[in-house]
C-alpha cells in the first residue's frame, strides 16, 4: 500500500503506466473483451467494476494534450451516438480528471484495431457490454 495511491493500481499495472512514454495507449476493457488475444502486455484487474479502474488510472495519467482526441470508448454496435449508461459514466469519470478533453466515440474494427496496437490493455471484470475506453497518455509539464 502506498499514500495517496488508490489501491486498485497493482504493482503490475504501476509499473506499465509508469513505462508508457508520450503517445502511447492503454485500454482499459470489460470481462466480455478478448483481451488475452489482442494485448501486447495485458494486466487483470479481475473482479473490478471498469469505472473505478479508470478513475484510479485518471488519478496518476496525464492525458495527451498535443492532439485533438486522446480519449476513445467503444460503441453499442455500429451506432456512435448510443450510450448506455456504462458511456455516461465512462464520459462523466473522464470529465471530473480530463474536463477539456472529449471522448471519442470509435466503432467495431477501428476501436480493436487501436486496442491491438495499444502499449498495454487493463482487463476488468465489469460485466456490462461494450465497457471499454482507450486513454493516450501525455506529459508532465515541469
Amino acid at each position: 500500500m502506498l499514500k495517496g495511491i488508490d489501491p486498485l493500481l497493482s504493482p503490475d499495472l504501476l509499473a506499465t503506466l509508469r513505462a508508457m512514454g508520450h503517445g502511447d495507449e492503454i485500454a482499459i476493457v470489460d470481462g466480455n473483451y478478448p483481451a488475452l488475444e489482442h494485448a501486447r502486455r495485458l494486466v487483470r484487474l479481475d473482479g473490478h467494476p471498469l469505472v473505478p479502474v479508470l478513475n484510479a488510472v485518471l488519478s496518476v495519467l496525464p492525458i495527451d494534450d498535443f492532439v485533438p482526441q486522446a480519449i476513445f470508448r467503444s460503441t453499442v454496435g455500429s451506432d456512435p451516438q448510443r450510450l448506455d449508461p456504462v458511456h455516461q459514466e465512462i464520459i462523466a469519470c473522464c470529465a471530473r480528471h480530463e474536463p477539456n478533453t472529449n471522448v471519442v466515440s470509435l466503432v467495431g474494427a477501428a476501436f480493436y484495431d487501436r486496442v491491438r496496437a495499444a502499449h498495454a490493455v487493463i482487463q476488468t471484470g465489469e460485466p456490462r457490454l461494450y465497457a471499454n475506453v482507450i486513454l493516450r497518455k501525455g506529459v508532465i509539464y515541469p
